[in-house]
């Protein structure tokens, strides 16, 4: 429909380093503590611009999914921090667990998502949204109800992907509000092509950016960014039950109102890893292509790959990346109080 014969860029196999990298800095915060404490801490230093009629962008999972953000921890958050909000999804492109509204909403009371409303936005239609200054598109197919939202929360669970190498906010945003049947095309499929994923490496990191655009130009300032980096496996969430067993150390929560630091600053702390405990994610990023994400955002002047990472944990001192996973411990060891998966 509103396909361009466009050259993609290039380099999204590569990890730039962070001092090859220009240009401003954005504030990101960081906790190790992953816990609903520590989501709901982490929360109150982005929350400032939220207000009016709130939307909780969520990946809910497929039915019973073993790695998604623990309900007890966002059911928390909500009852603390935001009682009026409400989580909101889009139906699926492939068939599922959450192909249908009807399957959605079954996928919903299997997984608990019950203690507030949850709105799925293509329910009840869609409506396009400009991409502003965009190469594939020049609108978007999302949910109809997006509009309805003056703020947005997105609440991540930042992972691999099969096909975006790695989901963070913007696959959380970019898929995740384009509606199941037209956005999602226009996002993973050429026209006429009988493969439903043909858009592969950079093109598909791009289009899945536009798609990110158009919904965050809508809400301006008034959105803001939580990735939760545990239980990262290199499959996404979408793949429930089937997804590929965890292998990378879990991390900690990272938080800003800049989508491209949020996303950088995780991607830097999974490469900050030991190798031996990065090596099946970032394998699955750069095999993708993944990091055009990144590259794609900073030119689309969606923020900064540039930033100040501050731990919460320890008066706000500034790190950097290696300092925040120094202690981390292989997957599925115990931690101490206040550290736990939940």
């Amino acid at each position: 429909m509103m396909y361009k014969k466009i050259t993609a860029g290039t380099d999204g196999e590569r990890y730039v380093p962070y001092e090859e990298r220009t240009g401003n800095e954005s504030i990101v915060y960081f906790t190790r503590d992953l816990s609903a404490e520590g989501l709901r801490k982490i929360y109150q230093r982005v929350n400032a611009t939220l207000e009016g009629k709130i939307a909780i962008k969520l990946h809910t999972g497929e039915k019973n999914g073993p790695n998604i953000i623990p309900r007890d921890w966002v059911e928390n958050l909500v009852k603390e921090e935001l009682p009026e909000a409400t989580i909101i999804e889009t139906n699926t492109y492939y068939e599922g667990d959450r192909y249908t509204t009807e399957q959605h909403r079954e996928t919903l009371e299997v997984n608990g998502w019950t203690f507030c409303p949850v709105d799925i936005l293509d329910e009840d239609g869609t409506l396009m949204l400009p991409v502003k200054d965009g190469k594939w598109f020049e609108e978007m197919s999302m949910g109809k109800n997006l509009v309805e939202y003056d703020s947005m929360l997105t609440l991540t669970h930042f992972k691999g992907h099969a096909n975006g190498g790695f989901g963070g906010s913007n696959k959380n945003i970019g898929i995740g509000c384009a509606d199941g049947r037209i956005g999602k095309k226009m996002i993973h499929t050429i026209p006429g092509s009988d493969n439903m994923w043909s858009i592969v490496e950079e093109e598909f990191m791009e289009r899945m950016t536009e798609s990110t655009k158009a919904a965050i130009d809508f809400f301006g300032k008034q959105v803001t960014y939580i990735n939760v980096l545990r239980n990262m496996s290199v499959s996404c969430d979408c793949e429930g039950c089937a997804a590929v067993p965890v292998v990378t150390p879990d991390i900690g929560i990272a938080a800003s109102v800049d989508i491209l630091a949020v996303d950088q600053a995780s991607i830097d702390m999974v490469y900050a890893l030991e190798d031996k405990d990065h090596k099946d994610l970032c394998e699955r990023i750069e095999s993708r292509h993944g990091l055009r994400q990144l590259s794609y955002m900073k030119e689309l002047k969606m923020g900064n790959d540039k930033y100040i990472l501050v731990d919460i944990d320890n008066d706000d001192v500034r790190i950097c990346a290696k300092d925040a996973v120094k202690d981390v411990v292989p997957f599925g060891t115990p931690k101490k109080m206040g550290m736990n998966r939940g």
